[in-house]
């Protein structure tokens, strides 16, 4: 995609007519109280618009149109290659509108116009095409049995779904939930984050255009006290997804025991190990991973590679190249296509990443902050991996650097955290990588780069940055399934007189 400049996505942004209201039963809604809040753009401090302020009211009512919607089958029991249709049309859609979503989600979180046309608009709509091609290519089973029955192990849509989305990547971690959910059958009840709603619920309106039927897409906004709660207390919600804090996840676990024992999938926080080792190969290329992992969507990232365990024959070269390509790394006006780091997604956040800022010791780069919601990347050396910055995710630009001795030092210090989520590994000993990879305690864990995966590779964590089921891949539809045995018995009736 051809980048414009900036003062063209500036006049996007003015242009733009911003959706405001609740999304329930195919249509845009005020809460049921009336009350709204502010959406602003963290950038600038401006008030992008008011926006629905639902309550428990508006998510029983959005419940009862998913539930309706799930029971009469005009989604759930839609064929399959119908519902494919139904998403396809929806990702050509989202193309059609590329432009207009990626202004809409900088201008509403902060982050860069350049990664919001280069990768988030691009991998929501492909996550959304992805999910759809597999409607028709997940295919049920059938166990082995005696010659006198057959056993059918199915797969039945879980019903209706409630889906909790955090405020770092908006639009793409929708669409990681909505693409299988949708797949599978499940009727949604959507939660966006309070700061980050607008392109929530123009997705919910090109789904409706795209022709999916009103009741099986709800976007309900509001705040976690006030929606997400009773979404997760909720007794005819059947499921609940979960991204965003390890403290805020838990809280669904609660909710869950203390109403229906609905099934909980929780992805939450990170503190991501990137080791380098004596040997690693080629460390301005180390380097530039290690920046990009740390310092990507300002650090707002649950798999930032935020704790650096590096080697000390190699840490003051390596450091060195990871001032260079820092320099790389500025801040400014996020509709700038020559910005890489934009704003912290609001005011309160910013505050909590100042708080870390001052406390740390050793300052290798960066450290400031600046005007508006704006950190600097930053680079800090901590004592060891007890300290504070090596221990709490900061969610912010970020990098602790650990020196280490060796190899098993390493690995015991990667494995020493609350969290699980990724790690990355550089080094040129093939058994030692493949050793590493197998030994460190998180669900992605990359060697000689940093990543994610892709869509074909399931994403999720170890210890507390969740449990439940994985995003992404053929295995992001079992949590939004059940399996069901279907026993039939073949027996010949007049053989079994016989005997």
């Amino acid at each position: 995609m051809t980048l414009l400049t900036q003062d063209e996505y500036k006049s996007i942004a003015a242009g733009l007519a911003l959706p405001t209201g609740a999304f329930i039963d195919g249509k845009f809604r005020p809460a049921a109280s009336g009350n709204t809040f502010a959406t602003v753009n963290p950038a600038t401090g401006e008030k992008l618009a008011e926006i629905a302020a639902c309550g428990a009211e508006d998510v029983d009512f959005a419940v009862e149109k998913a539930r309706e919607a799930f029971d009469d089958g005009r989604w759930s029991r839609l064929h399959p290659s119908e519902r494919k249709d139904v998403l396809i049309r929806l990702a050509k859609l989202m193309t059609r509108n590329a432009r207009e979503l990626a202004v809409m989600e900088s201008i509403d979180s902060g982050k860069t116009i350049y990664d919001c046309e280069t990768v988030d608009v691009p991998e929501t709509i492909h996550c959304i095409k992805w999910h759809a091609e597999a409607i028709d290519k997940i295919y049920d089973q059938v166990a082995p049995t005696s010659d006198d029955h057959i056993a059918m192990v199915v797969r039945e849509p879980i019903g209706v779904v409630g889906l909790v989305l955090p405020w770092n990547f908006p639009l793409l971690m929708l669409a990681w939930k909505i693409g299988p959910a949708l797949a599978a059958g499940c009727s949604v009840v959507v939660k966006p984050a309070a700061e980050t709603t607008l392109t929530a619920l123009r997705v919910a309106e090109l789904a409706m255009e795209a022709g999916l039927p009103r009741g099986v897409l709800n976007i309900v906004p509001g705040g976690g006290a006030d929606v997400g709660e009773p979404i997760g207390r909720h007794m005819d919600i059947d499921m609940v997804s979960f991204t965003g804090s390890t403290v805020t996840g838990k809280r669904f676990l609660s909710y869950s025991a203390e109403s229906n024992a609905k099934e909980v999938v929780l992805e939450m926080g990170g503190k991501n190990p990137a080791i380098v080792m004596d040997d690693a190969e080629n460390l301005d290329r180390v380097a530039s991973h290690v920046v990009n992992g740390a310092f990507w969507n300002m650090g707002e990232n649950c798999s930032a590679a935020s704790r650096l365990i590096v080697h000390k024959d190699v840490k003051a070269e390596l450091l060195e190249r990871i001032t260079h390509h820092t320099k790389q790394w500025n801040i400014g006006d996020p509709l700038d296509p020559e910005v890489r780091m934009g704003a912290l997604v609001s005011q309160a956040h910013f505050d909590k990443v100042c708080g870390y800022l001052e406390q740390a010791d050793t300052v290798v780069l960066g450290g400031k902050a600046h005007d508006g919601a704006f950190v600097e990347a930053t680079v800090i050396e901590v004592p060891g991996n007890d300290a504070v910055l090596a221990r709490e995710e900061i969610f912010g630009p970020v990098l602790s650097v650990i020196e280490v001795s060796g190899f098993d030092e390493a690995i015991r210090i990667a494995n020493d955290t609350d969290y699980g989520l990724c790690a990355s590994i550089f080094t040129a000993n093939a058994k030692r990588a493949i050793r590493g990879a197998r030994a460190i305690r998180a669900g992605t864990v990359t060697v000689n780069s940093f990543g994610e995966g892709d869509i074909s590779t399931p994403f999720g964590g170890y210890k507390q940055s969740g449990f439940g089921g994985r995003d992404n891949s053929v295995h992001a539809h079992d949590q939004y399934t059940q399996l069901k045995t279907i026993w039939i018995d073949l027996a010949d009736d007049a053989d079994e007189a016989v005997d």
